[in-house]
């Protein structure tokens, strides 16, 4: 059983930055496929971002590409996603994810996602 639990999400101006982290426990995110998802008011849940277990391979959706960084620290077995250059459009609950099924490099698919955190929520005003 893994538990996830996000946190640093809060209300920031256009063009602002936030951290947000994501807390495993019951398996060290080194051994998982990791990833972050998100969903604004009234839209479907979109891929943000992934890395792989290695942390060789990262992926990123078109639309935050070259704002946002994922990463991950095995010692504190927490991820991370950096989020700059921020807007309104960025508004959204941001979900992490784990994948401890498929081993595959990493995966924009929410069904290849087996654990899921309770979200936090992010707001970006203009």
């Amino acid at each position: 059983q893994v538990q996830l639990v996000e946190s640093g999400g809060g209300l920031v101006q256009a063009g602002g930055s936030l951290r947000l982290s994501c807390a495993a426990s019951g398996r060290t995110v080194s051994s998982c496929a990791m990833g972050w998802f998100r969903q604004g008011p009234g839209k479907e849940r979109e891929f943000v971002a992934a890395i792989s277990r290695s942390g060789g391979g990262v992926i990123y959706g078109d639309s935050v590409k070259g704002r946002f960084t994922i990463s991950r620290d095995n010692v504190k077995n927490t991820v991370y996603l950096q989020m700059r250059s921020l807007k309104p459009d960025d508004t959204a609950v941001y979900y992490c994810a784990a994948d401890t099924i498929t081993g595959i490099g990493v995966s924009t698919s929410l069904a290849t996602y087996n654990y899921w955190g309770q979200g936090t929520q992010v707001t970006v005003s203009s």
